[in-house]
């Protein structure tokens, strides 16, 4: 051991093969003996570091281009967070576009009827981007929360928008097209606005909520029609074979389309699915505001007080049979709130954009398409302000349960 004399560590010549671990003991395994060297040293310690045991050529990375390659990654993340965070916008972005259209009306008049359609039909194809095929499995495992659903969207629904229609004829003495858009909104798919209330309010539920309206929006194209011409269809004309081919063009080819780029192209979809939710609650909340803002003097008008009571009535209406019937129908079930404001949402919120776009349409009448007009605001409105007061109640029963 001629490497320590004299109190010194002598240098090790550079043709030595020595290794170090980072252990409490040096294991010289290349040495015909293992010797354990400790050395107590007063020099104040230096930090040291595990390094790899290879020392070739290679420099050290350089700490400054890591620093600002991760600064770069990590802004690219918070962009992206924030884009797809946007949806949270939503409500008091349908509130701000309501306002405005109620205070300075020109601000959203430019967006007139003939841009319905293509709103719809871009909002259609963010849900199908955003939809897979596991999705639909997961939530067809329950049959029975799904037939619910669909009862109270097509049965329920309907019929309340029916009693509206003989009340706004009868007690009200509107004329006939009003109460033919009552009818019209009650017939309607549910709104993709219910799924992210669902989200909201009851995330474990939204799967469910997508599908229930998923199976509404696609079977709407035969059974809206259907429903219009049996309660509404000896009074006004309906065109079944147009409005077939309508909701097809607007509803049906947009969520297959997005479905399709999901699956094939899955890139192509990475790449623009963090900006479809920024864009989707502007044209969300442009649709909301500008029927209003074209139909501003109509509906402070006497006439427009009386449809927009009929309105509210039947949404509040909807809301509290959904609750009800999924109260009514899973009371033994452990998640028996969470299905009953699903429900609720599923059966409450419609998709009063499409109503107005087939009144616009199809029917000769100006007037039947008011009342979609003002659904589309008060809809959102309702729906939003249940979320306020029932997310606090999902997140306190999560807590219990858990």
């Amino acid at each position: 051991m001629n490497w320590i004399s004299s109190g010194r560590v002598k240098p090790l010549p550079l043709s030595s093969h020595f290794r170090l671990r980072c252990a409490n003991t040096t294991n010289f395994s290349n040495s015909p003996h293992t010797t354990t060297i400790r050395l107590a040293v007063s020099t104040p310690r230096l930090p040291l570091k595990c390094a790899s045991t290879n020392f070739s050529d290679s420099h050290p990375p350089d700490p400054i281009s890591n620093h600002s390659s991760h600064d770069t990654t990590t802004r690219k993340q918070t962009i992206f967070d924030i884009l797809n965070n946007s949806n949270s916008l939503l409500p008091p972005a349908v509130l701000a576009s309501t306002l405005l259209a109620l205070i300075y009306p020109p601000s959203l008049t430019w967006f007139t009827t003939r841009y319905y359609a293509p709103a719809l039909g871009f909002l259609m194809f963010a849900v199908g981007v955003n939809s897979s095929e596991k999705d639909f499995l997961e939530a067809f495992s329950r049959p029975a929360e799904i037939a619910t659903g669909y009862f109270g969207q097509f049965v329920v629904k309907p019929l309340l928008g029916y009693l509206f229609y003989i009340i706004a004829l009868t007690v009200f003495g509107l004329p006939a097209g009003i109460g033919a858009g009552i009818v019209l909104v009650g017939c309607v798919s549910g709104a993709q606005l219910s799924n992210y209330a669902t989200f909201l309010t009851d995330p474990q539920m939204a799967p469910l909520s997508i599908v229930m309206t998923s199976l509404s929006t696609a079977s709407a194209v035969f059974v809206t029609p259907l429903l219009l011409l049996l309660l509404i269809g000896k009074r006004l004309p309906v065109d079944v074979k147009g409005m077939v081919f309508s909701i097809t063009q607007i509803v049906v080819v947009p969520i297959a389309v997005g479905l399709l780029l999901n699956r094939f192209f899955p890139r192509i979809c990475n790449a623009i699915r963090p900006f479809l939710p920024p864009l989707s609650v502007l044209v969300a909340a442009i649709c909301a505001g500008a029927p209003l803002a074209l139909n501003v003097e109509v509906i402070k008008s006497p006439l427009g007080v009386s449809i927009l009571l009929l309105v509210v009535a039947f949404h509040l209406s909807a809301f509290i049979a959904g609750y009800a019937l999924g109260g009514s129908i899973f009371r033994d079930s452990p998640e028996v709130k969470p299905l009953q404001r699903t429900l609720s949402f599923e059966t409450g919120m419609q998709s009063s954009l499409l109503a107005l776009a087939l009144a616009n349409k199809f029917f000769k009448d100006p007037v039947v398409g008011m009342p979609p007009a003002i659904s589309t605001a008060i809809m959102s409105l309702m729906g939003f302000g249940l979320v306020l007061i029932w997310a606090k109640k999902g997140k306190h029963e999560t807590k219990h349960s858990t």
